[in-house]
C-alpha cells in the first residue's frame, strides 16, 4: 500500500481526529484551516494508506455492567507459529479479550480482559488456563485507571518520513 507524505496540515488532521472522531469534515477543515472538499480528500488518502485504521465509540464498561478490568500474562507451552496462531485465534473468538498482545520477556501474551464481577474474572481465568498450549497465567486486577488515552502522540510538526513507494 503506498504511503502519502505527510504534512504538518495530515499531522493536524490526524490529532484532531483521533481526539474527537465524531466532528464534521467542516469543522475539521476549519481547524486545521484549509477547506473542506481538500480537507475531505485528505482524510480519505488517510483512511486509503493506513494511517487511519477505524472510528469507534468510547462506551461506559461499567456502565455496561463489566465492573473488572484485569491483565492476564499468559505463557504457553511452546512458540511455533501455528501454536501462536492457534492461540491468537482462541483469544479472538472471546468476547472479554479485549486486546492481546504477543509479548517479548517472561510471558508469551498479554491480554486485556472485562468481566463483569469476580465470580466472572475466575470463570474466565479458568477457561484461560484451560486453553490449549497454555502453560502459566498470572492476573493482575485493575484498581483504578488514571490514564487512557487512545491512539499514540501525534507531535503536528514532526511527521514521519514517508516511505518510497515502488
Amino acid at each position: 500500500m503506498p504511503r502519502v507524505k505527510l504534512d504538518r496540515i495530515d499531522m493536524r488532521i490526524l490529532k484532531d481526529l483521533q481526539a474527537e472522531g465524531r466532528m464534521t469534515n467542516v469543522d475539521l477543515a476549519k481547524r486545521v484551516g484549509i477547506s473542506a472538499p481538500p480537507c475531505l480528500r485528505r482524510v480519505r488518502a488517510l483512511e486509503e494508506t493506513g494511517y487511519i485504521k477505524g472510528y469507534h465509540a468510547e462506551v461506559n464498561a461499567e456502565a455496561l455492567g463489566f465492573e473488572v478490568m484485569f491483565f492476564a500474562l499468559v505463557g504457553l507451552d511452546s512458540q511455533s507459529e501455528i501454536v501462536l496462531q492457534q492461540f491468537e485465534e482462541t483469544m479472538a473468538s472471546w468476547p472479554e479479550i479485549r486486546e492481546c498482545h504477543m509479548a517479548r520477556g517472561p510471558h508469551d501474551f498479554v491480554l486485556k480482559v472485562v468481566a463483569r464481577n469476580t465470580a466472572h474474572e475466575n470463570e474466565v481465568t479458568q477457561r484461560l488456563t484451560s486453553a490449549p498450549h497454555v502453560s502459566t497465567v498470572l492476573t493482575v486486577q485493575v484498581i483504578r485507571t488514571s490514564t487512557d488515552r487512545p491512539g499514540v502522540p501525534i507531535d503536528e510538526m514532526a511527521a514521519p518520513p514517508a516511505e518510497e513507494s515502488e
